[in-house]
């Protein structure tokens, strides 16, 4: 018995999408090539659609990019509970688990670095360290300004160890910085030239937590009285 013929496509009509499959496709585009490669028309072709239909689900690549990060930390970024009754720790606890998950996705940070894009859901964490500071003695507005220099040395970590690392997983030759150390002159630079065999190990450890206790003993010292 003859099979009836499979009902025929639209021509030229796009596969309907969902914008969860929007979020899943430019993640995934971002991951493996960066946030500059990320194109509304790019993104339509890998789903099958056009940048017009996109444009039902997202207004612009700010607002997708708001949405991945959004997306990256509800499933990423777990409030501890309860959060530390002692304020320093609720910043340590904080900074720590904001810097944690930006590290697993260093491209989140080159969008947050922009300073004008934010993921609401991770604002509970920037109350933790806003709230943190000014429990321990500062000023509202010296709070806000101890988080904006806990951020950028938590940002410039994680560029800073992202990027090298993405130089050494390309090219396994001794860096610049490698050949430089090596003819250094003891009698212009003696702790360099003496430090300079460790330099590569000694700053890849993860110093990350000293660095911040360290920086927050200091942000502290600020607070009036």
């Amino acid at each position: 018995m003859p099979q009836p013929p499979a009902p025929r496509r639209t021509a030229g009509r796009p596969a309907r999408i969902s914008r969860e499959e929007i979020i899943r496709t430019a993640s995934r585009i971002v991951s493996e090539d960066g946030v500059d490669r990320l194109t509304m028309r790019r993104l339509a072709t890998e789903v099958g659609s056009t940048p017009m239909a996109l444009y039902h689900h997202v207004r612009d690549k700010e607002e997708l990019l708001v949405l991945l990060l959004d997306d990256y930390a509800d499933r990423s970024l777990h409030r501890p509970e309860p959060p530390p009754a002692d304020p320093r720790e609720r910043i340590l606890t904080a900074a720590v688990a904001i810097h944690d998950v930006l590290a697993a996705c260093p491209w989140i940070v080159e969008v947050l670095t922009a300073d004008d894009l934010l993921s609401a859901s991770a604002l509970w964490f920037v109350e933790q360290i806003v709230a943190g500071l000014a429990d321990c003695g500062l000023t509202l507005e010296q709070a806000v300004h101890g988080y904006r220099a806990i951020w950028y040395f938590t940002a410039g970590e994680i560029l800073v160890r992202a990027t090298s690392a993405r130089r050494r997983a390309t090219d396994d030759r001794p860096t610049y910085r490698d050949r430089v150390f090596a003819g250094l002159d003891p009698a212009e630079l003696p702790h360099l030239s003496r430090i300079a065999p460790r330099w590569a190990p000694l700053t890849a450890q993860d110093t990350y937590e000293q660095g911040l206790r360290a920086l927050l003993d200091g942000l502290l010292d600020q607070a009036p009285g």
